[in-house]
């Protein structure tokens, strides 16, 4: 009963820490998960063993270049399709493990792009138009934490096919529908209630981020069992590490970034 109570407390203070620095000054927002982000790097290199400054300088590199900087849109599309493409070959390994052991340089690679790149395109998400929406990464969160809860939910409920065991045996079939069905319930009420976006891109939104937010949950999972441990970190009592509550948001926002300027401008 102990152990519910902290993890309910801890993530209470996690989730109202997100929304304060949300809701607040755009600044605050980018200092806040920047400093998230920070530890969410320093959790990864641990679990694939680097001990290097140059990945922290290369974070706070591109987040200056890319958020406090007018950066032409053709080098932010080129970075974002860099990162894409490493992230797509992370899935790769997902169904099709590679048999040889990560070398040092693709420590690197994934290091600058799916980690940092990751933090990076989080931070830009709500100014994909220029101009910064605290309600729309707000709902961008919220469909993360609806679609790992009722993926949950389900899961435990009904769930009976294993979605991938070798790499997570609690993840089921079952559960992945029930989190994306809730997740496109939850884009609609948010289209209702907001005028952000059109129903069929809350919907387009909702669909990737039940996707490639469960991919990028999938993915740490595999790395953490390369590593040989349960969790990324202790920074958060009954929940494990920073990496381990943002390992969605991280490798799904370059994925909801691309989709939303993308189909913003289809007539």
């Amino acid at each position: 009963m102990r152990e519910v109570v902290i993890r309910a407390l801890f993530g209470l203070l996690y989730v109202a820490l997100l929304l304060l620095a949300i809701f607040s000054l755009e600044n605050i927002y980018i200092i806040v998960f920047f400093t998230l982000g920070t530890i969410v790097l320093y959790e990864f290199l641990k679990l694939i063993k680097v001990s290097s400054i140059l990945p922290y300088v290369l974070l706070i590199a591109s987040t200056i270049i890319f958020c406090y900087f007018k950066i032409d849109r053709m080098i932010t599309i080129i970075y974002l399709t860099l990162i894409i493409a490493v992230n797509l070959y992370l899935v790769k390994n997902l169904i099709r493990p590679s048999e040889r052991y990560i070398t040092i340089s693709q420590k690197y690679v994934y290091t600058i792009f799916y980690i940092s790149g990751g933090v990076v395109f989080t931070i830009l998400l709500p100014s994909y138009k220029g101009e910064y929406t605290s309600l729309l990464v707000a709902s961008v969160f919220a469909l993360i934490w609806i679609n790992d809860t009722f993926a949950f939910i389900v899961g435990k409920s009904i769930g009976k096919h294993k979605l991938l065991e070798r790499i997570s045996p609690k993840k089921t079939v079952e559960g992945f529908v029930g989190g994306l069905v809730f997740c496109c319930i939850a884009s609609v009420l948010f289209y209702f209630f907001t005028d952000l976006l059109s129903l069929g891109l809350w919907i387009t939104v909702a669909v990737v981020t039940s996707i490639f937010g469960t991919l990028g949950d999938l993915i740490q999972s595999q790395l953490k069992r390369q590593a040989g441990v349960k969790d990324s970190g202790k920074i958060m009592p009954g929940h494990g590490g920073m990496y381990d509550r943002l390992d969605s948001i991280v490798f799904a926002a370059p994925f909801i970034y691309l989709f939303l300027i993308v189909l913003d401008y289809v007539p």
